[in-house]
């Protein structure tokens, strides 16, 4: 089965960029993220297929962020900008909608 390594999380003050990448062992179709803050449930954050051709973000990040993609590499990044508070989670990379990473922490400070 595919594991999935991510990476590119830590602190930043609001405003702040970051950008995360999530490394596949094996071949994968769509590769996405997700995150989960603290007393909340797991939320979508954005999605691409292997192509790039079919892109997908939640409207609370739409315009701040952006999802790519390395076919080679098996790699998947997001790339988050403006960060603010609310941003805060634990954010888990997936690949076809059933393997998960462990996650990586994203804190934003006010």
């Amino acid at each position: 089965q595919v594991q999935l390594t991510e990476s590119g999380g830590g602190s930043v003050q609001a405003g702040g960029s970051l950008r995360l990448t999530c490394a596949a062992s094996g071949f994968t179709i769509s590769m996405g993220w997700f995150r989960q803050a603290p007393g909340k449930e797991r939320e979508f954050v954005a999605s691409i297929n292997r192509d790039g051709g079919r892109i997908n973000y939640a409207d609370s990040v739409k315009g701040r962020s952006t999802i790519s993609r390395d076919r080679a590499k098996e790699m998947v990044h997001l790339q988050m900008d403006n960060l603010n508070p609310e941003d805060t989670a634990v954010y888990y990379c997936v690949a076809d909608r059933k393997v998960w990473g462990q996650g990586t922490q994203v804190t934003v400070a006010s």
